[in-house]
């Protein structure tokens, strides 16, 4: 049977286990992407958006099956598609593989595409009997999971090595990144829980390795037979030490998260008390949780601009925030503006400052912190 969107988790996504405990709820929030018109009258969906840890496994999701996502507005930032050359160097310089290895990639439209930058090394993009298979950011949006790594396993060639990236759970906690949870994302792998569903299928994770998109993913390498290498331990040694494996070390994130809607608010606050003129740079998936979860709207953000075109006239949905593009940002020129692209924010800062946007930035994760304008 088809998950029903709203419906309420009672076992685990990926081992079925019914241990089931809620560690951090953000309350009632929007579908993060749909962009409804701004000027449209009609109230904007709400569903449960919390996270539950499974005791069997310890995969962190949601724990209400995520409404159906809407066609993707992104455009793929400069970030990701360097991204994109980078990791590929990475894995074929550190993984055994074959010199013109055969790839199946699963990718998914919020990590983008590698098999280009595999193709312009030589690798040939098959759809089975594979020497690897790729899954970037794709299976942590499923609602059957499962199933989706069965398939996965099953485009293996014999000694064929599955390679996935995720945003780390460990980064999530330990960073307060309250706002990469979302709708249409169920699935928060740690070291651990990734560890655990390939066991299950016959994989034995042997590397894993730290990359810094999206404010921290995982690169894990899985294979039939081998062993863990000491990258691989080490890593699961520093989710035990930061609490990522039990729902005790799961206070921290509420912490932060309680700690970080104070601080954004009352900076906001601040500068209205001022007279400043502020306005945000963003409108992606974070955005949407971090300004549902922290009741941020248009009287502490008149508007945020954003990249895509697709999202120019609309609103951030639950909140009301309306989208324009970068070019208007530049030209009303506010005394600060907030990026809810965090983890671009380098990016992002120089692209505006390239425009001519002379400004105070403030980038409002894992703190808030003011960067000056030149």
């Amino acid at each position: 049977m088809d998950p029903i969107p709203g419906e309420a988790l009672t076992s685990c996504r990926m081992c079925g286990s019914t241990a089931l405990t809620q560690v951090l709820d953000l309350g009632a929030q929007a579908a993060c992407d749909n962009f409804p018109p701004a000027d449209d009258p009609q109230p904007d969906a709400r569903w449960p958006l919390a996270l539950t840890m499974c005791g069997a496994c310890r995969l962190v999701q949601l724990d209400h099956v995520s409404p159906p996502e809407e066609v993707a507005r992104a455009v793929e930032s400069e970030t990701l598609r360097r991204h994109a050359h980078e990791v590929t160097e990475r894995i074929l310089d550190r993984l055994d593989l074959p010199e013109r290895p055969r790839v199946r990639e699963f990718s998914s439209h919020h990590g983008g595409s590698w098999i280009g930058a595999w193709t312009a090394r030589g690798a040939q993009e098959v759809t089975r009997e594979a020497d690897v298979v790729i899954d970037n950011q794709s299976i942590i949006h499923s609602e059957t999971p499962d199933a989706d790594l069965a398939e996965r396993v099953a485009a293996l060639a014999d000694g064929g090595m599955l390679v996935i990236e995720f945003h780390h759970a460990l980064r999530q906690l330990t960073g307060g990144q309250f706002d990469t949870v979302r709708h249409g994302h169920p699935l928060y792998f740690s070291l651990h829980s990734w560890s655990a569903a390939c066991e299950r299928h016959g994989l034995t994770v042997v590397d894993a390795w730290a990359e810094d998109v999206f404010g921290g993913c995982l690169l894990v390498a899985a294979r039939r037979g081998g062993a863990p290498n000491d990258a691989v331990r080490q890593i699961l040694d520093d989710e035990i030490d930061a609490g990522a494996t039990t729902p005790q070390g799961y206070e921290r994130l509420r912490e932060l998260t309680a700690s970080v809607r104070a601080e954004l608010v009352r900076h906001l606050e601040d500068a209205k008390g001022a007279g400043h003129t502020v306005a945000a740079y963003g409108a992606g998936s974070k955005s949407c949780t971090l300004l549902g979860a922290t009741g941020i709207g248009p009287d502490l953000l008149p508007y945020t601009a954003d990249l895509s075109p697709a999202k120019h006239g609309r609103r951030i949905p639950g909140v009301g925030v309306p989208i324009v593009g970068p070019q208007d940002l530049v030209d009303r020129s506010p005394d600060e503006v907030v990026i809810l692209t965090w983890d671009i924010a380098d990016e992002v800062i120089a692209q505006l400052r390239r425009s001519g946007l002379e400004t105070t930035f403030v980038v409002p994760l894992p703190h808030v912190r003011v960067v000056g304008s030149s």
